[in-house]
């Protein structure tokens, strides 16, 4: 049994829904919001690259997942699995300095990229997010297109959608998205052992942007189900909360063969 067991129960369905239910909230009652908070260290004088941070936050996201506070009797696996088990919101928030240093002291992981540093929480009742978090800013997270290495072989690609604009912070939380869908399709498909040692490389993953020719042949168009069998592809259709229309595919995931 994993914790993200809800969430690849329910894949196919979300992606084969109209784009107007992805974010149908009317029955949502607010004090029940639940959230992960995804906090980028982004100091003043020396940021870091965007594409680094990026393959932090979706490595953080999956870390705190799959950590083994995360499963059945640890200390993070009631709320993580009430989390997965509804709406998966992340809320991406910039901290440098003492506040970085303040955040680590929460329940959560922290990956380093490449200089690049994420601590993604566990996540929690919007209501209830302490205040060492809500005083951190959520805009102003952007950052500039970089040049990234080349893609280190057998680590999944995140391909970001090419026509669609996301600030850095918006990104953080789709590649999170993606890879929470990759590792809860694995534990499905009874691939553990690979999951494993996904895990022991630290969830080690490549955010790139395709052409819209590559974003278009990767697309699993209207069988989600057939892409991910035959070509171990994996797509993220967001519920257009913030800065994207609802039902727009914001992130393209390819597991390597």
């Amino acid at each position: 049994m994993s914790v993200l067991d809800p969430l690849a129960a329910r894949y196919a369905s979300w992606l084969g829904l109209p784009a107007a239910a992805t974010n149908d909230v009317e029955d949502e009652d607010p004090l029940a919001v639940r959230a992960m908070p995804v906090i980028l260290r982004i100091e003043r004088a020396e940021p870091p690259a965007r594409t680094p941070l990026l393959e932090a936050a979706a490595a953080a996201a999956i870390a705190v997942c799959l950590d083994p506070a995360s499963e059945v009797d640890g200390p993070w696996h009631e709320d993580v699995l009430a989390w997965v088990s509804g709406r998966i919101r992340k809320v991406s928030r910039r901290a440098r300095g003492a506040h970085w240093a303040a955040v680590q002291e929460l329940p959560g992981v922290t990956v380093d990229v490449a200089g690049a540093s994420v601590r993604a929480l566990v996540p929690a009742l919007v209501a209830e997010t302490p205040h060492v978090v809500s005083r951190l800013q959520i805009s102003g997270s952007d950052l500039p297109a970089d040049e990234p290495s080349p893609v280190e072989d057998g680590v999944p690609v995140l391909y970001l959608n090419p026509v669609v604009a996301m600030t850095t912070g918006k990104a953080a939380a789709q590649v999170g998205h993606a890879t929470m869908l990759v590792a809860a399709l694995l534990h499905a498909d009874g691939r553990d052992t690979d999951l494993k040692a996904w895990a022991e490389n630290g969830f080690r993953c490549a955010v790139r942007t395709p052409s819209r020719d590559q974003w278009r042949d990767l697309h699993p168009g209207d069988d989600p189900v057939g892409a991910w069998r035959r070509r171990r592809v994996v797509a993220v259709r967001d519920a257009g909360f913030t800065e994207v229309d609802p039902g727009t595919v914001t992130v393209l995931t390819q597991w390597p063969s």
